[in-house]
């Protein structure tokens, strides 16, 4: 569903079309297509806009980043989310910048990034709860008690009567509104406590189910033990899981083996920024800005 409002820039007037119960919506002018965040609402009718820094384009002054900027970052293979929130307010320093992420990638995914500066942090649950793409691979044959390659395969199975036409059907049951357990070596928190913090200990983990949404799951390329794959999925949806059950519904094993995040909500991960190049971007800017 689409709602159309005439509200006021600084600049002009502009026809905004803004998806229901999101915040981010696309503002068109003489052929132009300019994306925005929904900063403070004024009235029913008046809106103050907010730029969102994709396509490329970052702030030109670090008072930008105070008022509040969202960012969209390739997160590196082997970074955690936290490493990146990391270096990106470390460049601040001295500053005392908030700097947070919009929804945790693995340490061996890559991708879209998130990251959310000054009073954007305040929108981070809107951007987290916004619909996930992911493309990656899973390996037939084997599981792992971490569902991805953080741990050795524990369990072996024989694939040789595995087909294409089998690897395919075995999708479909995954499409729709799905209950699903999380990983057991996962963030999710249990009595306070995240679950890989128990596992590590090597105690026994309840594991409880949660509602998530797969729109689409398709088979992109089949080179076996490998079976390629795309994903749009909800928030909180765990792909290792999906990696584990897809095994299972196979009679079978498979734990992930790649993962990139491609889009979450509008953004692309193809808008995003490499993490040293907005930290070089931050320190050339406080080089050249007087901080009192």
């Amino acid at each position: 569903m689409k709602i159309i409002f005439r509200a006021e820039t600084r600049s002009r007037d502009a026809i905004l079309r803004v998806s229901t119960g999101g915040i981010i919506f696309t503002r068109h002018f003489n052929g132009l297509s300019e994306k925005y965040t929904i900063f403070a609402l004024t009235s029913i009718f008046k809106l103050t806009l907010k730029p969102v820094a994709s396509d490329k384009t970052l702030p030109t002054t670090l008072n930008d980043f105070a008022e509040g900027q969202l960012l969209l970052v390739n997160k590196p293979y082997r970074w955690t989310s936290f490493d990146v929130v990391g270096k990106i307010r470390n460049a601040f320093k001295p500053l005392k910048l908030k700097v947070g992420h919009a929804g945790t990638l693995d340490p061996l995914a890559s991708g879209l990034l998130i990251i959310c500066t000054g009073k954007m942090t305040k929108q981070i649950d809107s951007f987290q709860a916004q619909e996930k793409e992911y493309t990656g691979a899973l390996t037939l044959g084997a599981s792992t008690p971490t569902y991805d390659m953080e741990s050795e395969p524990d369990q072996h199975f024989d694939i040789s009567d595995i087909s294409e036409e089998m690897i395919k059907e075995a999708c479909k049951q995954f499409i729709g509104d799905i209950q699903q357990y999380p990983p057991a070596h996962s963030a999710v928190k249990i009595d306070g406590e995240r679950l890989y913090e128990k596992a590590r200990r090597g105690e026994e983990v309840e594991l409880r189910a949660r509602s998530v949404s797969i729109r689409e799951f398709e088979i992109t390329g089949i080179a076996l033990p490998e079976v390629h794959f795309r994903v749009v999925c909800s928030k909180g949806t765990y792909i290792r899981s999906l990696a584990n059950d897809y095994g299972k519904a196979m009679n079978n094993g498979a734990y992930l083996s790649r993962l990139r995040r491609t889009r979450s909500g509008d953004f692309k991960v193809e808008d995003a920024h490499e993490v040293m190049e907005l930290v070089n971007a931050i320190r050339e800017l406080k080089a050249n800005t007087v901080i009192e």
